[in-house]
């Protein structure tokens, strides 16, 4: 399977990290990268057509061989919103790790059912709603209410993407969503404001009121505003950022997930070390037994138990 499609990347579009460092905290044994994702390759995954950015192709094998330089064990691979509905790219690589991959998938309101059970039989286990208007036309959310309820039964997720100033709108939404939910990066909290200020208050709440909902404490190279970022060998890389994370996993242990987010799509000013990316979290995870909540047990209980 090949395209005669060529894609040029997005202007000013930034790589990701070639050579990442080795980590030097150790991850505990079965440790999970939660948030990643696979890229094309173009010429044998098109990129969609309503795609709204063209990335570097960051294909499977490079994935893989980045869990193992990294000391990861498995990974939860993330649909990229570069790929539209089309899952293809993601459940090829699936197929490929050996049930060392979980997905999260992008699904349409016209899925078919076959479609769905054969993804959950690659190892997708659930669908992300993305509500980050640069990044994906928003759906209507009456076509998410019944994509959620559909995936149900399967025992899928609702992954869900959105930033903070958003939350208010969304909130009555999010919170009578029929499945677990998970969220995005913390709900791209503003860093500058304070950790017990409201805006952060009102997520935190979210995740307080109702137990079904967990929250990713990825991507501090994506909210920090101050840094210092995670190269040149820097061991407490995006401090500004770890105060947030810390105050989660440290009040819903045994509902936080934390990934690479590696290849690190759309970022700006800088590309991360994803060596030094696992170096950050003794910074928001400080216990042993924080770690393997956050890299092992959460991971596996939500998508391989």
């Amino acid at each position: 399977m090949t395209s005669t499609e060529t894609f040029t990347k997005t202007p000013g579009w930034l790589d990701f990290y070639d050579g990442p460092s080795r980590p030097r905290f150790r991850l505990p044994a079965g440790a999970v990268d939660a948030h990643c994702h696979v890229f094309g390759p173009g010429a044998v995954f098109p990129y969609a057509p309503e795609r709204k950015y063209t990335p570097c192709d960051a294909p499977k094998e490079a994935l893989f061989a980045l869990r193992d330089h990294l000391g990861f064990d498995k990974n939860v691979i993330v649909q990229a919103t570069c790929h539209g509905t089309d899952n293809r790219a993601l459940v090829d690589a699936l197929r490929a790790s050996g049930g060392r991959a979980r997905g999260v998938a992008t699904v349409s309101r016209d899925v078919t059912d076959a479609e769905l059970q054969a993804m959950h039989e690659a190892g997708v286990r659930g669908t992300r709603f993305n509500f980050v208007k640069r990044l994906a036309d928003f759906t209507p959310r009456e076509v998410l209410s019944d994509i959620a309820a559909r995936i149900a039964p399967l025992g899928w997720h609702v992954v869900i993407y959105f930033e903070a100033q958003d939350l208010p709108e969304l909130y009555d939404f999010f919170t009578t969503l029929p499945t677990t939910v998970v969220v995005d990066h913390m709900g791209r909290p503003d860093v500058t404001q304070p950790v017990d200020g409201p805006e952060f208050g009102l997520f935190v709440k979210m995740m307080q009121d109702h137990p079904n909902i967990w929250s990713k404490v990825s991507c501090p190279e994506r909210l920090s505003q101050s840094g210092p970022p995670a190269l040149n060998g820097e061991q407490h890389a995006y401090r500004d950022v770890a105060p947030f994370a810390r105050r989660l996993v440290e009040t819903f242990p045994d509902r936080v997930l934390w990934g690479t987010d590696w290849p690190h799509p759309n970022l700006k000013n800088h590309m991360p070390d994803d060596g030094l990316l696992v170096d950050y979290i003794p910074q928001i995870a400080p216990t042993a037994e924080l770690q393997r909540k956050l890299l092992v047990d959460n991971p596996n209980r939500l998508y391989w138990s």
